[in-house]
């Protein structure tokens, strides 16, 4: 996976390139940075776990845009095959840095860029006969604003003041509001193990799944919020992790580790350990805002 930087912040992050899909030692990786201020740091940990396959991708990316410091992180859960993920990890954060409007209104341009890379996804695939799928738990710093983007079951929590409040609400077929909307296009919600649309897909958005676009929707809900003082960290990760931790397990698991590699670690070893059956990958970003303004700290 290709952590890019814009040339201006290069220096704050350095390049990393590493794809544990191609791993031979268990598909494990996992990598951290830190601003050079300290204010900002984040960490990854990727596991191919108990699947055969590693279907599961992330992105990092952060630039300067029109003046601002915008970050972004994204995880990517494929289904039906890794290449509707793997499309995401290289296109959907490329395409939205490029809206015109990314900074202006950055929920219109996510909203947008999601549905559009949908499209271009499903136009690169017209020619075969696979229908692969995937999920976008995705995370947008810009200035001191989170944009938190979802389609599927991937999630993103934050720990504020300790507390554990999720930014995403999972997109499973038996969601009332879901399953009327699915209904109302002219789907079923049928159970089969689990509530699946169409008896086939257990989720009730995806990027992908061309058989059941017209109930499968790409169309993210986007929740946004000022970073504040009492913001800590946030957590991005794919269902092989929520699947077997709480998201209350997740804070106080992360919460005492200092690097957020190491919590991202920690978390992943967890999932595994209680026993999820799925690709686990997570991102940890945590905010010290102690040292966001060091100027202003040694003035008092």
């Amino acid at each position: 996976m290709m952590v890019d930087t814009g040339a201006t912040t290069a220096k704050d992050v350095p390049i990393a390139d590493v794809s544990p899909e191609k791993d031979d030692d268990g598909g494990y990786a996992s990598g951290g940075w830190r601003s050079d201020d300290g204010s900002l740091s984040w960490g990854y940990s990727s596991f191919r776990g108990k699947r055969a396959t590693m279907e599961d991708f992330y992105d990092i990316k952060t630039s300067k845009i029109d003046g601002q410091t915008v970050c972004l992180f994204g995880i990517f859960d494929g289904h039906g095959g890794p290449r509707a993920a793997e499309f995401l990890k290289e296109h959907l954060f490329e395409n939205l840095m490029k809206h015109p409007e990314f900074i202006t209104n950055t929920k219109l341009a996510i909203s947008e860029t999601y549905q559009q890379t949908d499209m271009n996804f499903l136009e690169s695939e017209k020619d075969t006969f696979r229908d692969d799928g995937s999920t976008a738990s995705t995370a947008v710093l810009v200035g001191n604003h989170l944009y938190v983007a979802n389609v599927g079951d991937s999630r993103t929590i934050i720990s504020k003041a300790g507390q554990a409040i999720p930014l995403s609400d999972d997109h499973k077929p038996n969601r009332s509001d879901e399953r009327k909307r699915i209904e109302s296009a002219g789907g079923v919600v049928i159970w089969a193990g689990t509530w699946r649309v169409g008896g086939v897909l257990a989720m009730s958005r995806a990027f992908g799944n061309r058989v059941l676009k017209q109930f499968v929707v790409a169309e993210p809900e986007i929740q946004d919020m000022e970073i504040d003082e009492e913001l800590e960290f946030l957590v991005v990760a794919s269902d092989g992790l929520w699947d077997v931790v709480p998201n209350e397990d997740a804070v106080s698991l992360a919460r005492p580790e200092e690097e957020p590699e190491a919590a991202a670690r920690k978390l992943t070893e967890t999932a595994f350990t209680r026993g999820s059956a799925d690709n686990i990958t997570c991102i940890v970003v945590k905010f010290d805002h102690k040292k966001a303004d060091p100027e202003e700290s040694q003035q008092d």
